[in-house]
């Protein structure tokens, strides 16, 4: 009898990232500390988790150098983007320039020490509570310590960055 007892999918790679490319999801930047230099990467699979106690998630690739900084600190800070950070989104998502990535990025510290950057929409300030590997990524469980919203938003911005079909947009209250 064979291991693997899973059909093959009737699809490919590029099918399954078109199809779920049109699902938008909201832009974030995961950052951390590794040692004393700030370390960051684009992620847009954050997600809230629970209510009680208060958790969040999200799926770093598994051969990220980036990730296994931030794990190694034990904490992190999800920074959502605004509309008007879409430079940022493409800075911190190169791989290669993981040493360029905070240039002319003003930010302040979480309480974890973590990067909280200026001008998000909201930042959520977590130590790692559990990761699980998940295929090519994990799934990082974060208890939540300390967060805010911009305090400033009132009904006309600032609006989230999203991510849609492969192309990053903004987002427009209806009503």
């Amino acid at each position: 009898m064979s291991e693997n007892t899973e059909p093959t999918p009737a699809f490919d790679a590029k099918d399954f990232r078109t199809v779920l490319g049109h699902f938008p999801t909201g832009v974030t930047i995961v950052t951390g500390a590794d040692g004393d230099d700030p370390v960051g990467f684009t992620i847009g699979s954050f997600t809230s988790v629970s209510l009680d106690p208060p958790l969040v998630g999200f799926l770093p690739m598994k051969d990220s150098d980036t990730w296994a900084a931030i794990e190694r600190s034990g904490s992190f800070c999800v920074n959502v983007l605004s509309r008007d950070q879409a430079d940022l989104c493409w800075q911190f998502a190169k791989s290669g320039n993981e040493a360029e990535r905070y240039d002319d990025v003003a930010w302040h510290a979480a309480p974890s020490g973590s990067p909280i950057i200026d001008r998000a929409v909201a930042w959520i300030d977590c130590s790692i509570e559990q990761v699980y590997e998940m295929g090519d990524h994990y799934f990082v469980l974060g208890r939540v310590g300390a967060l805010e919203a911009d305090a400033d938003h009132d009904g006309n911005g600032p609006f989230p960055l999203l991510f849609f079909k492969g192309t990053l947009g903004g987002f427009a209250a209806e009503g």
